[in-house]
């Protein structure tokens, strides 16, 4: 089992004796939540069909690593990221990994290990907080400020990346008469912005996969895309990379080195699920783990 207990959700994966994954689960349950970890190793379990006293090593990783259960070792997300992308994307080069209150972009070699890696975990600007800060000033729900940015079409302002100002920002913009679709599709453009500066610390490299929850805006792919020049790719559930990543590690420790599954990157094609046509383990055996 690998446990990525992040900032402001909890992921648990289960995976057999040939890395097929049994069950998968997110949990969204506030900052670094014990019972958000435990309602989604308990799904986890539940969807795999699995007893606790079944699981024969678990490694943790993400900021509450420390405080999983029955944990044989802890890794850093940015080991468990490259580990599991690099498992679900064979190929790729760049991992853009943007949470909820952290945003880090990894580049990993031909192997699939870490070269170097970048990280914003001081700032909210560019995460899911961020786009929440968003939201609230626009007045409409998360999930649809994916659409309103795509259907923006000026280019507005937005100079204060950092959460608090952009707020009063936004609200300026919308008592100048702005619309909220110019502004959601402004704000997402500056994210880009920002990203790229953590990209230019590492180096731009091809393929680039995204995850993270902010990996399910599609407007977020696509600007990220536009400002990079290439085609960005998003693993089907771009959320849970981390703790694949980490079950695979626990994995190995058990005496068995999983064989990656078979799994291309799409360079054409729609940002956002190009990797679901695989024919690999991934696409047969890992669930859909639905938003909550």
């Amino acid at each position: 089992m690998g446990v990525d207990l992040g900032s402001t959700s909890a992921k648990a994966v289960i995976l057999d004796g040939s890395a097929a994954c049994l069950g998968a689960s997110a949990v969204q349950m506030g900052a670094v939540s014990r019972a958000g970890m435990r309602q989604a190793i308990d799904d986890a379990l539940g969807r795999a069909s699995v007893a606790p006293p079944q699981i024969t090593a678990t490694i943790s990783t993400g900021y509450g690593r420390r405080l999983v259960p029955g944990i044989g070792r802890t890794f850093t997300e940015i080991t468990c990221h490259a580990r599991g992308v690099a498992a679900i994307c064979p190929g790729v080069r760049l991992i853009v990994d943007i949470g909820g209150q952290d945003s880090k972009v990894i580049a990993v070699d031909g192997e699939g290990l870490v070269e170097d890696f970048a990280m914003n975990d001081r700032c909210a600007s560019g995460t899911g907080r961020f786009f929440e800060v968003l939201a609230r000033a626009i007045e409409c729900e998360v999930d649809e400020l994916a659409d309103l940015a795509l259907s923006g079409e000026k280019n507005l302002e937005v100079s204060s990346m950092c959460a608090t100002f952009a707020e009063t920002e936004i609200v300026s913009l919308l008592a100048s008469g702005c619309e909220r679709t110019d502004i959601a599709a402004s704000v997402h453009r500056a994210v880009s912005a920002r990203t790229l500066g953590l990209i230019a610390q590492v180096g731009k490299k091809t393929p680039v996969v995204m995850t993270g929850g902010v990996a399910k805006n599609a407007a977020a792919v696509h600007f990220l895309s536009s400002a990079l020049g290439v085609h960005v790719d998003v693993p089907p559930d771009p959320q849970i990379t981390g703790a694949y990543g980490a079950a695979l590690l626990a994995l190995e420790t058990c005496g068995t080195v999983a064989s990656p599954p078979d799994v291309e990157l799409s360079p054409t094609g729609p940002p956002a699920h190009s990797c679901g046509d695989c024919t690999g383990s991934i696409e047969l055996h890992m669930p859909t783990v639905p938003a909550s």
